[in-house]
């Protein structure tokens, strides 16, 4: 099996990608709206199918990418018991609707909220209920084998994982020596403050996250990509048939500029070295695109120039060597 675990910086969320390495057929558990482009770039690099999408709960803390997911790969919003691969617990209390993910031969469990590295979610909101999240985490968690590793939705100290043993033994809240009405005393007393994104995450989660008013501004200039690694880019074919419409910022050295390769017409040269010194001469108002040789010198120019200000920008997949094998239109060099 191929496992990932991802984050969401800003919500501390954390995303799990588990494919089936023999069909290259994958499901994602809680991934993030705003993290649906790099979760796709990662499926893409990795030759990866995105059959479901597996919501632990309908969270208040950030909104699911599942329906931008599903409208991107076709992906299902739902998992079957019947699928053996992961068996669906019900662990209520942080929400009605709380489920534990397990890994059919118990070896691993993502249980979102229910049981978090020391912690668990909250109950007070959201049909919450300290009472059941007990029953919940005893009998449908702490249940599994102790050697069980446990994989939260959340961690906001940058842990990735506990396991069931450490948490009966460690965890503050639920340890094997917690009665219930400690544990319920507990989190009645918690005073946490109202989740930020409630209100927006919630009515949006109902929905699957169905894009409405919170879906990110299209980047409409080209047909661009997404790399894992979070460069934007074009294709040689779509810039050959747009090149009065971008701006085309050469970043190699001045000899490979004029060496073998050649150069892409109309191209300004703007060494990488030197690249905050040049891109003073280009306009914030139309699309940049940065060639290089391979295309590795460029994509750091585009993350260059994000930071500069220019919003408009990709990197050339592959560089002058794609562009030539792609036998686009160059400027010097040898045939």
């Amino acid at each position: 099996m191929l496992f990932r675990q991802l984050i969401d910086p800003q919500s501390s969320t954390y995303t799990y990608l588990l494919a089936d390495e023999p069909t290259r057929q994958a499901v994602l558990i809680d991934p993030v709206f705003e993290q649906a482009r790099r979760d796709s770039a990662l499926l893409e690099e990795l030759g990866l199918s995105l059959a479901w999408t597996l919501e632990t709960h309908v969270h208040a803390d950030h909104v699911t990418a599942a329906w931008v997911l599903r409208e991107r790969w076709g992906s299902r919003i739902a998992v079957s018991r019947a699928a053996g691969s992961l068996e669906v617990r019900p662990t209520p209390g942080h929400t009605d609707g709380c489920v534990t993910y397990v890994l059919d031969d118990h070896t691993a469990a993502y249980t979102g909220d229910a049981l978090l590295i020391r912690g668990c979610g909250r109950t007070d909101f959201q049909q919450g209920s300290a009472d059941r999240l007990y029953q919940s985490v005893y009998e449908q968690i702490f249940s599994l084998p102790d050697s069980c590793l446990l994989f939260p939705a959340h961690d906001y100290r940058g842990l990735t994982a506990t396991s069931v043993g450490e948490e009966k033994r460690y965890n503050p809240r639920l340890n094997v020596h917690v009665l219930k009405e400690d544990f319920v005393g507990y989190m009645k007393h918690l005073g946490l403050p109202h989740p930020k994104q409630m209100d927006v995450a919630v009515p949006a989660n109902l929905q699957c996250g169905r894009p409405g008013a919170q879906a990110p501004a299209a980047n409409d200039w080209a047909p661009l990509t997404y790399t894992f690694a979070g460069i934007v880019e074009v294709q040689p074919q779509w810039l050959e048939e747009h090149l009065n419409d971008v701006q085309i910022v050469d970043v190699r050295e001045p000899y490979e500029f004029d060496g073998p390769l050649g150069r892409i017409p109309g191209a300004m040269l703007a060494p990488l070295g030197s690249l905050n010194e040049t891109a003073s001469k280009l306009s914030k108002e139309r699309p940049v695109v940065a060639v290089c040789r391979s295309g590795a010198r460029s994509a750091q120019a585009t993350v260059l120039l994000q930071k500069a200000g220019y919003a408009k920008v990709a990197n050339l997949s592959g560089g002058m060597l794609r562009w030539r094998a792609q036998r686009c239109a160059v400027e010097g060099g040898s045939e």
